[in-house]
């Protein structure tokens, strides 16, 4: 009776969990809800119980009415008391024993009455699980006074709000993410397990009209590296989950079944919906079907085939106002974690883009106008990302001899012109294109692009590192393939960095012939599929590297190199080696230094220096990626003495804080010191922080150079 008033007591917390267990014990819940499914589950426990010959009270036991209070306190302190899928008080659980001691049966199971419901606690329909937010206090505009964590537990299928706890009030983006993996995903558990946990979280600026400061941070363990994992994206999501009071959204847990769910996100509360309809559908259909039913204003966080076949390089996508399911928080396999979770989409629906919370809006539009002021003025935010879009670089760096072609074999391609920025804009602009585009509402710099494919479709945006990993990487001169290769990934799911380093690889191992863009829009196409030969593609550059025998693999913990060799960008080959993502060149971009000459200059094709450098822009990116800043201001921030205060003036005038320079650069290297903290939990040494052997052996044309920073030197990037 006591396990029979207990499964009462849960049932609105994990309906769908007693619907499965309905089924796993026989019994037939064809046509029935969730709800009606769970009632029969428990009417079959009991059953089984006296069947077996459990006791039906406590009185059979030999309880007395006195014992009753001792019991609840030993319960309430009983390790499975933390897990139980709704949270109980001493109350609750003294009303469970007295009921079982007096034999009390169904009639008198434990409900959910108004006066007895939790602060916080789900409210749920025949069908879906609901989670109201009635006790959040709203603005009339319908952003939260106070933030708020959404919880998604796959496990019992609980929604849940919490109050943000005071360690967390000061994070945003990448801060917030990296903190809560660290505090709550054992460093060594699976990556695809249930201890894992993804956590989407807006930047601190988010959701103002503060310029270029919609990105959003995606966290959690990485499948592809076994290390922590941020990773960032554009889009229109983060806006709209800071208009509506949302400091992050947490999704742990693992549902048993193959069934697919979605999550709705509104000012009323949040809803997991069954999803099995959109299983198996591309990123662009899905994100069509989900603006379809919820209106063409809303966003849609959501992972492609690629990600539900728990493949270690998918990626998390979202779209932006056109639409477009593109902007892709893409590195490290966070859209497998996403997969494992069994959630298909997330659809946010927030009419307000720029109405966050402000203390002082009078002095935060000043500091914003400021800011705009600093961007544009900039020759490269004002004017070369407007005008070409990030692809603008490939040409930059193909003349700095630093462009990897034939997988990292030298630093030139003669075909670099016809898959550059310049002619983007040529022929996005013939075909009715656009040459430049705002990845998110309040953007100033526009660096993204929309290129009309000769098949109807459009791909939104080809960025540099995409270009360039589908073209010289491979050397293929064709737009036309650099831009189906793009889209192929944005519809399963994939980054397009490994997913280029991988065809890479596959190239040198003579799988598909390097030039040959056919060769490669086949092989990339076999990932949807889910063909052994996808599956080592989705699996990343360093498992197709083993499975064919390759030993010049460009990666680092796991994770592909980007578009800078680090034989003559060596400030980049630092970054590549010492950051606790793996190889990425957005932690710690000195392609500023090393060839823009922005912030200074340190020469690329030497080891002097790179340390340094490496090691501030990694505390100074850290520190952006908390804003919901897009990095690209870094440009102009390095350049102006005016930028770094600025950003501070914007955020002390939005939370009433007096923060300083110093303060921000305090934050960047607290953020490395949680993440690396993580890293070295997972069994993470100073080995890991090395690049490929073939870096240091073979000389890079046309420098003729290698990486020559000595392993001493890069054990002491983050001494601060």
């Amino acid at each position: 009776m006591n396990g029979f008033l207990c499964n009462r007591f849960n049932l609105i917390a994990c309906t769908g969990r007693f619907s499965d267990i309905a089924v796993a014990m026989g019994e037939n819940i064809e046509g029935l809800s969730f709800r009606a499914a769970a009632d029969v589950a428990i009417d079959a426990i009991k059953v089984l119980s006296a069947d077996v010959g459990i006791p039906s009270g406590l009185k059979e036991l030999g309880v007395k009415e006195r014992d009753l209070h001792v019991m609840a306190q030993n319960a309430m302190k009983d390790a499975c008391s933390f897990t139980n899928p709704r949270t109980a008080t001493l109350e609750d659980v003294m009303d469970i024993y007295r009921k079982a001691l007096n034999n009390e049966g169904e009639a008198a199971a434990f409900s959910s009455t108004p006066s007895q419901k939790q602060e916080g606690e789900n409210n749920f329909t025949e069908n879906n699980y609901k989670c109201t937010n009635d006790n959040r206090s709203k603005k009339a505009k319908g952003a939260s006074e106070v933030p708020k964590i959404l919880r998604v537990n796959m496990t019992a299928k609980e929604l849940k709000w919490e109050d943000v706890p005071e360690k967390y009030l000061a994070l945003g983006g990448r801060a917030l993410t990296s903190q809560m993996v660290l505090d709550e995903v054992p460093a060594t558990c699976e990556a695809l397990g249930g201890f894992n946990k993804l956590v989407i979280a807006p930047g601190l600026l988010s959701g103002t009209n503060a310029p270029s400061s919609g990105r959003l941070s995606v966290g959690g363990k990485s499948p592809l590296t076994g290390g922590i994992k941020e990773a960032n994206a554009g889009g229109i999501t983060s806006q709209k989950l800071a208009n509506l009071g949302i400091k992050a959204m947490v999704l742990e847990g693992l549902p048993a079944g193959n069934d697919w769910y979605m999550i709705k996100i509104n000012s009323e509360g949040a809803e997991l919906i069954p999803a099995n309809d959109l299983a198996g559908k591309g990123t662009y259909e899905t994100t069509a079907i989900c603006r379809q039913r919820y209106g063409e204003k809303v966003a849609v966080i959501t992972i492609g085939p690629a990600g539900e076949m728990l493949m270690a390089s998918a990626g998390v996508t979202n779209n932006d106002s056109d639409g477009n399911s593109s902007r892709y928080a893409g590195r490290g396999g966070l859209g497998a974690v996403m997969g494992s979770k069994k959630i298909k989409a997330i659809v946010v629906d927030c009419p307000k883009t720029f109405d966050a919370p402000v203390k002082d809006p009078e002095r935060f539009k000043a500091a914003a106008k400021k800011f705009s002021k600093i961007l544009l003025d900039h020759p490269v935010c004002g004017q070369g990302l407007p005008s070409y879009g990030t692809n603008v670089l490939m040409n930059i760096i193909n003349e700095a001899g630093a462009l990897p072609t034939r997988n990292f074999s030298r630093g030139r391609f003669d075909g670099a012109n016809d898959v550059s920025g310049e002619k983007l804009a040529e022929v996005a602009k013939e075909r009715g294109g656009k040459a430049t585009h705002a990845c998110h509402p309040g953007c100033i710099m526009r660096c993204s692009n929309v290129y009309p494919m000769p098949d109807g479709k459009v791909c939104a945006p080809i960025e540099y590192e995409t270009a360039w990993c589908f073209g010289p990487n491979l050397e293929i001169n064709d737009l036309d393939v650099v831009a189906k290769l793009n889209y192929i990934c944005n519809d399963v799911g994939l980054d397009t960095i490994e997913a280029g380093c991988t065809l890479g690889v596959l190239a040198e191992a003579g799988v598909i012939p390097f030039g040959d863009g056919e060769a490669a829009i086949k092989a990339l196409e076999e990932v949807e599929k889910g063909t052994s030969l996808g599956r080592i593609i989705g699996s990343g550059s360093t498992v197709a590297g083993k499975a064919f025998g390759v030993t010049r693999i460009p990666a680092v913990k796991g994770q592909g190199i980007p578009a800078y060799d680090p034989r003559s960008c060596k400030g980049n080959g630092v970054t590549y080696a010492t950051t606790p993502m793996g190889a990425d060149h957005t932690a710690g971009y000195a392609v500023t230094a090393n060839i823009l000459k922005v912030g200074g200059h340190v020469d690329p094709t030497k080891s002097e220096g790179q340390v340094e450098l490496s090691r501030n822009l990694q505390v100074a990116t850290a520190a952006v990626d908390a804003t919901g800043l897009c990095l690209f201001v870094a440009f102009a921030v390095l350049d102006n003495p005016e930028g770094v205060p600025t950003i501070v003036e914007m955020i002390n005038a939005q939370y009433g804080t007096e923060l300083t320079p110093d303060d921000v650069v305090a934050l960047g290297q607290q953020i490395l010191k949680v993440e690396r903290e993580f890293n070295k939990k997972a069994g993470f040494t100073k080995a890991d922080d090395r690049l490929p052997e073939f870096f240091t052996t073979e000389e890079f044309e046309p420098h003729n150079t290698k990486f020559d920073i000595k392993d001493e030197e890069l054990d002491e990037v983050f001494n601060f």
